[in-house]
């Protein structure tokens, strides 16, 4: 039975009995299994939500009601049911789907999120419009991964000891951020009515006593008991009523419970805790959900920068103050191997970057040697920690951050073009990049060897050039061909290895120049150049290193133009094509060359 096929509208899901509900859960974990198989993805979180996400279209009206998803790589079935089913298959390509919600592409999709944390400051935000405008519509989060803990919806859950009417936030709590959730609030309110001794205290009494007055009696005595003794009456506190824990995987059940949830929600907001299996329908990624959290092409999960690991470990074993921070990406960032080196050096603090970073700022300060590791897009939340708590107190920390540069199929939410535009800027900062794995491990010794912070940025699976390691400090830029006519300054291995297929192919001689330390600014080799420059970096060009270059030849009679993104928001599609749509890409160097050298077409 395939009861997706016949599906034709989200409101159909209300039409089905409980049994072509489970056909349908099977179904879409079919397409998303597909999907992922062809064009990668998010798969464990996606396997687990299925049958909540099911239950919640049988019980609401969306889009009328407004569905929002935290962290948003969760939305994999909503998509289907929410009239995408047809394009799924193209989810993560060029012009397809999104891997995420994304408003310009579905009305259902509220907002476009790909971060963690900001849902439930969403949500709230929402209902204060729709109570000030008098219209009448649901709210409901969905929160997994470990981003409840985050410290946006932290703030947002203790804003106020009262909340919002038809507010529901969902805890999808499958144990997992990325990697596995050691958070301590996270820990407590795992606890309490988990146990299942709990739920079958409370199924037992149902099932002896019935509706009856004893049963009713028995029940409020209960109910006294549980927020005497229950840790999550905290959220009662905050103005929610408390239910849980609900097999969120049981789409019978789900389907139930969010009956009720939603007529109480009419009243006051709910926060409902459910539990699922991360990774659910595929045995690998039920036993290894971190793993498979997000894959490549034939369900590949790959690694982070092994070269970044087994660096760390080099150094540790050196240096006993070196330790090691990740926010919830210990797989992603390469940093797992340390952790299982140097366990008790090792410290993941979830989805928490802000406090990833002032943590390792305590750790400076104490005369230990903290390296942050977090993708570069995550980096982001952590902008003003970095400048205040860091660069401030000119401290010894050093950022690796993974994931820098044009992401490919995760698209605009999570591409990594702006990290050298606020880190060049603050003051104390020097700026690396790495254009092979050698020099990667070179420039994380020299960063250990400072007295101030420092940023490291790469990409992910980057096609590099080889070549020898040199010294940084000695070193800052690098000649990797030279010439006469013309200078092209590269950021990062792919930017230099199209700087050198173009110098291979132009008809004039190019000097290839690899920008290894972006700041402090090699003035001394800048002094040198008097041919016209072309900067090429995978950030944004407004504020980034070409800036600082064009900056230092504006009093000299040397021509400059910047490369990078545009000014706008890179879509989903292969990391070359983003490339070659931002103009980082031979035949546009050609172009510009020409201009440059007034070279007739």
């Amino acid at each position: 039975m395939n009861v997706l096929k016949d599906l034709q509208k989200s409101e159909d899901v209300k039409k089905l009995s409980y049994v072509q509900m489970e056909c349908l859960a099977e179904d879409i974990r079919k397409e998303i299994i597909s999907a992922a198989e062809n064009n990668g993805g998010h798969l464990s979180a996606n396997l687990g939500i299925v049958e909540t996400t099911i239950a919640l279209y049988r019980t609401f009206d969306f889009p009328k009601d407004k569905l929002i998803f935290d962290v948003g790589h969760q939305c994999y079935a909503h998509k289907i049911l929410s009239g995408r089913k047809d394009l799924f298959g193209s989810i993560r390509t060029e012009g397809g789907l999104s891997g995420f919600p994304d408003s310009s592409e579905s009305e259902y999709d509220v907002f476009t999120t790909g971060h963690a944390g900001n849902s439930l400051s969403l949500g709230l935000g929402l209902c204060a419009a729709r109570d000030r405008l008098k219209e009448d519509y649901f709210v409901v989060n969905v929160i997994g991964d470990g981003a409840l803990v985050n410290g946006l919806n932290l703030e947002a859950l203790t804003s106020s000891q009262e909340k919002p009417a038809k507010l529901i936030v969902i805890l999808n709590d499958n144990g997992m951020s990325i990697s596995k959730n050691k958070n301590g609030f996270y820990r407590l309110i795992s606890k309490g009515t988990t146990k299942k001794g709990y739920v079958k205290s409370k199924n037992a009494f149902k099932k002896i006593f019935g509706k009856t007055f004893v049963h009713t009696f028995l029940k409020k005595i209960g109910n006294l008991i549980k927020r005497i003794f229950n840790k999550n009456a905290v959220f009662e506190r905050f103005g929610f009523k408390y239910v849980g824990v609900v097999d969120g995987n049981n789409v019978k059940e789900m389907s139930k419970i969010l009956e009720r949830v939603k007529n109480v929600a009419r009243y006051k907001a709910v926060f409902l805790h459910i539990r699922t299996q991360k990774g659910k329908g595929l045995k690998q990624a039920e036993k290894e959900s971190d793993l498979y959290h997000g894959v490549g092409k034939h369900l590949d999960y790959g690694n982070g920068s092994s070269v970044l690991g087994q660096s760390l470990i080099a150094a540790a074993e050196k240096d006993p103050k070196v330790v090691v921070i990740t926010a919830g990406m210990k797989d992603g960032t390469g940093t797992v191997v340390f952790e299982k080196a140097f366990p008790d050096r090792f410290f993941d603090v979830g989805i928490a970057e802000e406090y990833a970073v002032s943590f390792a700022a305590g750790m400076a300060k104490g005369g230990l040697k903290p390296v942050v590791a977090v993708y570069s897009t995550f980096f982001q939340r952590s902008y003003d920690q970095i400048l205040h708590d860091v660069c401030l107190q000119n401290l010894p920390v050093v950022f690796c951050a993974d994931r820098a540069g044009f992401v490919g199929e995760d698209g605009k939410t999570h591409q990594g073009l702006f990290d050298l535009s606020y880190v060049m800027h603050a003051p104390n900062m020097s700026v690396f990049a790495p254009s092979f794995d050698g020099e990667l491990a070179e420039m994380l010794n020299y960063a250990l060897t400072l007295k101030g912070p420092s940023f490291i940025r790469y990409p992910k699976n980057a096609e590099g050039l080889d070549g020898e390691v040199s010294d940084i400090g000695e070193n800052p830029m690098q000649t990797v061909k030279d010439g006469t006519d013309i200078t092209v300054i590269a950021v990062g291995p792919r930017c230099l290895d199209i700087a050198c297929k173009f110098a291979s192919v132009y008809n004039k001689s190019v000097k290839v120049v690899s920008a290894r330390v972006l700041k402090p600014l090699d003035k001394t080799f800048l002094s040198a150049i008097k041919t016209p420059v072309i900067t090429m970096e995978e950030n944004a060009v407004t504020g980034g290193f070409g800036s600082t270059v064009a900056q230092y030849f504006s009093d000299k009679n040397v021509k400059v133009i910047n490369l990078g993104a545009k000014d706008a928001f890179v879509k989903h599609a292969a990391a070359q094509v983003q490339m070659a749509d931002n103009g980082l890409n031979v035949e546009n160097l050609t172009d510009i060359a020409d201009r440059l050298l007034g070279v007739k077409s």
